[in-house]
C-alpha cells in the first residue's frame, strides 16, 4: 500500500494548475444516462473516484471514451471524456459497487426518470457521519416515485414517470439537489425545490443539463425550479476547476511561506475561504491565470471559523486550515456544523506536535513553535491532505499512510508539490 514522505522546511514557489471538480464532475458523469446521446465532458480531472464511477456507469450500459492528448498540451491537463448512454442495459446498482462510493448512489435520479424503475444499494463512502439517503428518497416521492427499502437497496418505481411538485429540504444537500435536479429534467411538470444547495457545483451540473436541452432556473439560490422536457440531447461541457483543491493548496502555501500562482482557480467559488485565509496573513491576489498565494515572513495569525454551506466556508476545507492553525499565533476555534465525525485528523495531527482540545463539535488549536515529523495515518480525504499540509512545515520526515484516500479527490498532489519546491514522493509502505 502505497504513503506520501514528507520531508519538511522547504518553501513553496512556482505554479500549481488546479484540476477539474470532483464534486463537479461526479454529477455530470451521471448526468449521462438522461440521455441517449453523447455527452462530451472537458476538463475531467484523473482522480480514483472518477474511475469508480465509470465502472459503476459501464455496469448500467455507458459507454466511455478517453479523448488522446493533443500535440503541446499541459501534461497537468483534465481529460476530455466522451460518455453515452445509447440504451440502459440494466437498472441495478449492486452493493459490491455502490458500497465504495457514496456518489454512485445518485444514479437513482436519472435511471428513474428514465427507465421508470431500478433498484440501488445504499450507499458507502468516507466515515464521516451518517449522512443519509432519506433526502434524496423523501425527494423522489414528491416526484410520485415508489420507493420501500429492502435487503439494503432502494427499490424505486414510477410506473406512470415523474411528475413536478415541489419539495423543501429539512437541511441543506447538495447530493440530493443534484439527484433532484436531474430527476426533474424529465418529469412530466414542473418541480421547484426549496433550501436548495447553493453549491458552483450544483450551477455547474444545472448549466450541463441547460446545455442538453433541460429547463432549469433558479440554480445558485435557495430555490430551483425545473420545467420538465420530453427528451434531453448530447452535449459538450468542461467541468469548473475544484475550489477545494484550490483552498487547499493556497493553505499549503500559506503554511510553508513562499509564492505560488494556482493557474486556472477562480476566487469567485471560494471567497469567504480566501477572506479567512487573508486574515491570518497571507496574500492573495487574482490575476487573469488564477489566484496568486504568498507569504513572505509574516507570521500566521490565529483565525476562528465555522463551517456552513455555500457561500460559507467548506467544511471540505476544514481539516487543511486545522493544519494551518496549528502553526498560528494564538488560539484559533474551528467548528464544524456540517458533519459529526469530521475531527478525526485531530489526533494525527497531535501526533506531529499539534496541541488541539476538542470540545463537542468545537476544536480549539492553539499554535505551537514546530511540528515534528512522525507517522500518520489517513482516515478520509480531506483529513489525509491536511497531514499532508502540516508535514510540509514538520522537521523531519513525515510519513502519511493510506493514502488510497487523497487519491480519491487529488490529482498528482505529490507531483504538484514537488514541482513548486516541496520534498514529497510517493513510496511503497
Amino acid at each position: 500500500m502505497d504513503a506520501i514522505r514528507i520531508v519538511g522546511g522547504a518553501e513553496l514557489n512556482g505554479v500549481i494548475p488546479i484540476s477539474g471538480a470532483k464534486n463537479a464532475a461526479l454529477p455530470l458523469m451521471i448526468a449521462a444516462l438522461l440521455t441517449d446521446e453523447e455527452l462530451i465532458l472537458e476538463n475531467l480531472p484523473r482522480l480514483r473516484d472518477v474511475q469508480q464511477l465509470q465502472q459503476i456507469l459501464s455496469n448500467h450500459g455507458v459507454s466511455y471514451m478517453i479523448q488522446g492528448k493533443r500535440p503541446g498540451q499541459d501534461s497537468m491537463a483534465g481529460q476530455v471524456v466522451h460518455l453515452q448512454a445509447k440504451e440502459i442495459i440494466d437498472t441495478r446498482a449492486p452493493y459490491d459497487l455502490v458500497s465504495k462510493m457514496r456518489a454512485s448512489f445518485w444514479v437513482i435520479g436519472p435511471l428513474l426518470a428514465r427507465m421508470g424503475q431500478c433498484e440501488v444499494s445504499l450507499p458507502g463512502g468516507c466515515a464521516i457521519g451518517t449522512r443519509p439517503v432519506d433526502f434524496f428518497i423523501d425527494g423522489l416521492k414528491a416526484m410520485g416515485a415508489e420507493i420501500e427499502i429492502e435487503n439494503g437497496y432502494a427499490m424505486a418505481k414510477a410506473p406512470n414517470g415523474l411528475k413536478g411538485g415541489e419539495f423543501t429540504f429539512p437541511r441543506v444537500s447538495v447530493g440530493a439537489t443534484h439527484v433532484l435536479m436531474m430527476a426533474a429534467s424529465l418529469a412530466k411538470g414542473t418541480m421547484v425545490i426549496k433550501n436548495a444547495a447553493r453549491e458552483p457545483e450544483v450551477v455547474d451540473l444545472a448549466d450541463c443539463l441547460i446545455a442538453m436541452g433541460a429547463k432549469i432556473s433558479g440554480a445558485g439560490t435557495e430555490t430551483i425550479t425545473i420545467e420538465g422536457v420530453e427528451k434531453l440531447h448530447g452535449a459538450r461541457h468542461s467541468v469548473l476547476p475544484d475550489r477545494i483543491e484550490t483552498g487547499t493548496y493556497a493553505m499549503a502555501v500559506a503554511m510553508t511561506g513562499g509564492d505560488v500562482l494556482l493557474k486556472g482557480a477562480r476566487a469567485d467559488l471560494l471567497q469567504s475561504a480566501l477572506d479567512t485565509l487573508a486574515k491570518t496573513g497571507t496574500k492573495i491576489e487574482t490575476t487573469e491565470e488564477g489566484i496568486r498565494v504568498s507569504r513572505n515572513g509574516t507570521a500566521l495569525k490565529a483565525v476562528d471559523v465555522s463551517t456552513q454551506p455555500y457561500p460559507g466556508f467548506p467544511t471540505d476545507l476544514q481539516a487543511q486550515f486545522m493544519a494551518l492553525m496549528t502553526m498560528a499565533g494564538g488560539t484559533s476555534t474551528i467548528t464544524e456544523t456540517i458533519f459529526e465525525n469530521r475531527f478525526m485528523h485531530v489526533q494525527e495531527l497531535a501526533r506531529l506536535g499539534a496541541k488541539i482540545a476538542l470540545d463537542g463539535q468545537k476544536a480549539h488549536v492553539t499554535g505551537v513553535e514546530t511540528l515534528k515529523g512522525a507517522q500518520v495515518m489517513a482516515t478520509d480525504l480531506r483529513a489525509s491532505v491536511s497531514l499532508v499540509i502540516a508535514g510540509l512545515v514538520a522537521e523531519g520526515e513525515t510519513k502519511v499512510h493510506r493514502v488510497y484516500h487523497l487519491d480519491r479527490g487529488f490529482e498528482r498532489l505529490e507531483d504538484k508539490l514537488a514541482a513548486c519546491g516541496a520534498t514529497v514522493e510517493r513510496i511503497s509502505a
